[in-house]
């Protein structure tokens, strides 16, 4: 169910999006709120789950994950069993920034982030072997992200 939003709901989500390191005092300038109120306002946020945490973007290629791949999987089993077996080992890859229940061709896609091609041989034999029920693996190497999200459209 969608929560309930004013346009100032809406004002402040979008200039949490854009810059969450602004202080209260400077969020609640760019809506339109005193400080207090704007501190209300983002604990109600908070509180009802518009707001699920705080997150630095941190620049892939500076700190040397040069090559993101997308990696559509398929099972063998669609069972309930085997999809949360497949969930709960993916959660433990930490180069798996993104996992997908998909319908389609793939039951699952995910993104994943390597430093070389020797790291993604390395994650792809891992791939293999610790993901219970794996009958495939197709990857697909990104070349260069055109759009990265940068917030909802609110």
């Amino acid at each position: 169910m969608a929560l309930q939003l004013d346009q100032i709901d809406r004002n402040l989500l979008r200039a949490l999006q854009q810059d969450s390191r602004r202080s209260v005092q400077e969020l609640g300038d760019a809506v339109g709120l005193s400080a207090s109120a704007c501190h209300r306002r983002l604990k109600a946020l908070e509180e009802r789950g518009a707001i699920d945490g705080y997150r630095a973007h941190l620049d892939a290629d500076r700190l040397g994950f040069t090559m993101q791949f997308f990696i559509e999987v398929g099972l063998t089993s669609q069972s309930e069993k085997a999809l949360d077996a497949f969930e709960a080992a993916v959660r433990d890859i930490p180069e798996v920034l993104e996992c997908q229940l998909m319908a389609g061709q793939a039951d699952y896609l995910l993104r994943v982030i390597c430093r070389d091609h020797e790291d993604f041989e390395r994650l792809h034999r891992s791939l293999n072997a610790r993901l219970p029920g794996v009958a495939r693996i197709h990857s697909n190497l990104c070349i260069r992200t055109v759009k990265d999200r940068s917030g909802l459209p609110i």
